[in-house]
């Protein structure tokens, strides 16, 4: 698997991961606002993907780099890729490559009782790498609950 930034040819890949999701995030395959939120971060190389050069890709991540906020804008992994390490990859990346200087790092995730934060594990998986349940968020375009993490910086 190698992490890099995301190409105009990764578009597919980004709308088949969004496919796997749309339970737990409404619409995204068809709305051209998803696609341009897409296109305008690859053209921003503020996308970062998971490619696996047999299978595709593994996983993919959008993030806001302005300081002294950083943003998880969107991150999702191939469902046959999930518990393999492809999400933690992604985020060291964008760590790496996006974070300079102090502030939080912020996500906005399920809300406890959402059924997307048992089965995803996205809850466990943000308070692993040190992030922990702040304030509710608005709800998800489904109605589902949500809660902001944060953590700081590195």
């Amino acid at each position: 698997m190698n992490v890099r930034l995301a190409e105009e040819r990764d578009l597919a890949g980004f709308l088949g991961l969004a496919a796997q999701v749309e339970h737990w995030f409404g619409p995204m395959v068809d709305d051209p606002g998803f696609r341009a939120v897409v296109a305008k971060n690859i053209r921003r190389a503020t996308a970062l993907v998971a490619a696996d050069p047999d299978t595709g890709l593994a996983g993919g991540l959008l993030f806001s780099p302005k300081p002294p906020v950083f943003r998880i804008n969107w991150l999702v992994v191939d469902e046959a890729s999930r518990g393999g390490g492809v999400g933690r990859a992604l985020l060291t990346d964008a760590f790496r490559r996006f974070v300079h200087g102090p502030g939080v790092i912020e996500v906005i995730t399920f809300g406890a009782d959402h059924p997307g934060a048992t089965a995803s594990n996205a809850r466990a998986f943000y308070q692993a790498l040190g992030f922990v349940p702040a304030e509710p968020a608005d709800p998800g375009p489904e109605g589902g609950s949500r809660q902001v993490f944060r953590r700081p910086a590195p």
